[in-house]
C-alpha cells in the first residue's frame, strides 16, 4: 500500500524559510506530477504547485510563485517544497499527493505537516 509522509513543518517568524519533504513507499511514482497542497485553519485544501516526472515542469499558484520552489528526487521517492519568505498567510497543513496531472491527487492523503507563520 502507497504511503505519503509529510515533514519538515514548524513554527517560523514571517520572512523566514522552511524546507518541507514528502517520502513516498510502497511504490514509484513514475511518469506521475507530485503536487503539494494546503489546507488552512477553516478553509479547504487548496493546491500549491507541482512538479513533473522528469522536474523540468513546475507550476504554482499565484500567492506562492516566486517564494516556493518544488523539486524532487526519484531516486529517494521523495519531493521537496522550499519556502522562503514566508507570509502569516501561508500557515496550513501541507499535504503531498501524486497524479497524472498537475493539482490532482490520486492516493490516499498523508497525515500533513504543520506550517505555521508568524508576524
Amino acid at each position: 500500500q502507497v504511503q505519503l509522509v509529510e515533514s519538515g513543518g514548524g513554527l517560523v517568524q514571517a520572512g523566514g524559510s522552511l524546507r518541507l519533504s514528502c517520502a513516498a513507499s510502497g511504490r514509484s511514482f513514475s511518469g506521475a506530477f507530485m503536487s503539494w497542497f494546503r489546507q488552512a485553519p477553516g478553509k479547504g485544501r487548496e493546491f500549491v504547485g507541482a512538479i513533473s516526472w522528469s522536474g523540468r515542469r513546475t507550476s504554482y499558484v499565484d500567492s506562492v510563485k516566486g517564494r516556493l520552489t518544488i523539486s524532487r528526487d526519484n531516486a529517494k521517492n521523495t519531493v521537496y517544497l522550499q519556502m522562503n519568505s514566508l507570509k502569516p498567510e501561508d500557515t496550513a497543513v501541507y499535504y503531498c499527493n501524486a497524479g497524472p496531472d498537475p493539482a490532482t491527487a490520486t492516493l490516499a492523503w498523508g497525515p500533513g505537516t504543520q506550517v505555521t507563520v508568524s508576524s
